[in-house]
């Protein structure tokens, strides 16, 4: 198949509250984006200004204000704080509302969303075994009139999801995913990949897109087989301070994974990220003052190969960046790709 280029807007939860952030998203489908995708903490990356608005909820509220746009999570764990039985049950209730309009975007997790309630953060590994049992209880509850499951870490008996959308209009799974192992993951079993931009280029070309293109080739799958998703980080303004300056509040971004492994207190989090100078800060995103200068190195992941691209700008302002976006960069980006 052939999947269509498009351009999306990242709801950032952590950021606002789920009223205001309800308007951005609507606002996003007025602008001419394709999809809107959420995150899903129960606590915001900074203590200081953060939000913690449920996913869940706040998408089936932006269903009902829209009628066209993709929506999902980038990403959701269905691993430690969700039972995948409860996932699968509500993500087919959203499926039932917004017919081939829900994504189920899931991940391995942050210790910031899960050792707040009491449980344990266990290595890497067993995070990753735990979301590809997950996924496969999914799928099976999406797929089974009665399901019966004893795995290694969850286990459903009789179980029925008794709302769900007809099998031409299952909900798609998108794996998020910063290592070859998930990546590979998502490409042998998921109907999406999803990543994030800013890192070293070699990451994606060397490590990323290999591990991606093996795993479909393991599973007999064509390249083309799954929507690729790049999570695309921007600041623009036409004054480069406030364009940089925009960034601090997610400094965490910056942090590598080795400083935030184990951290589950916003404010310990906060506190760390505060320490960092703001050229650091910024690595993750494209500053720019330049409309032409961001429309070229967005286009650099076209070129990499993917083919959905959801911006996150990091400002306060989301109004001004949607509405500079949906004007000035995405017809740029549209007629520079057009098929």
């Amino acid at each position: 198949m052939t999947v269509p280029l498009r351009f999306g807007y990242k709801a950032s939860a952590e950021q606002f509250g789920p009223t205001e952030l309800l308007e951005f998203g609507v606002l996003a489908e007025e602008m001419g984006f394709d999809s809107v995708f959420v995150s899903d903490h129960l606590q915001p990356w900074m203590h200081e200004g953060g939000h913690a608005p449920a996913a869940v909820p706040w998408l089936g509220a932006l269903g009902a204000r829209t009628s066209k746009i993709l929506m999902g999570t980038s990403v959701l764990t269905p691993t430690f704080r969700y039972h995948p039985g409860v996932v699968a049950q509500m993500f087919a209730t959203l499926g039932v509302l917004y017919p081939n309009r829900v994504i189920l975007g899931v991940g391995t997790g942050e210790a910031l969303n899960e050792v707040t309630l009491g449980l344990d953060w266990p290595d890497a590994p067993e995070r990753f075994q735990r979301l590809k049992e997950a996924i496969q209880l999914i799928e099976a509850l999406w797929a089974d009139e009665r399901v019966t499951f004893d795995g290694t870490y969850y286990s459903v008996k009789d179980a029925t999801i008794y709302d769900r959308p007809p099998a031409d209009a299952k909900v798609p799974i998108y794996i998020g995913a910063s290592g070859p192992a998930a990546t590979r993951l998502a490409g042998r079993i998921a109907d999406g990949y999803i990543t994030t931009s800013g890192k070293d280029p070699a990451l994606y070309t060397e490590t990323l897109l290999p591990a991606l293109a093996e795993g479909l080739s393991k599973a007999g799958r064509p390249a083309d087989a799954i929507d690729t998703l790049m999570e695309v980080k921007v600041s623009y303004h036409p004054d480069r301070e406030v364009a940089l300056e925009k960034t601090r509040f997610w400094a965490p971004l910056a942090l590598s994974a080795e400083e935030k492994m184990r951290v589950h207190d916003p404010i310990e989090m906060q506190r760390l990220a505060d320490e960092l100078p703001i050229e650091r800060v910024a690595s993750r995103f494209i500053v720019s003052t330049d409309i032409d200068e961001h429309v070229e190195r967005i286009a650099a992941y076209v070129d990499l190969g993917f083919r959905h691209l959801v911006f996150h700008d990091p400002g306060h302002d989301q109004e001004e960046f949607l509405r500079v976006y949906g004007a000035e960069v995405l017809p740029r980006l549209r007629a520079r790709f057009a098929e």
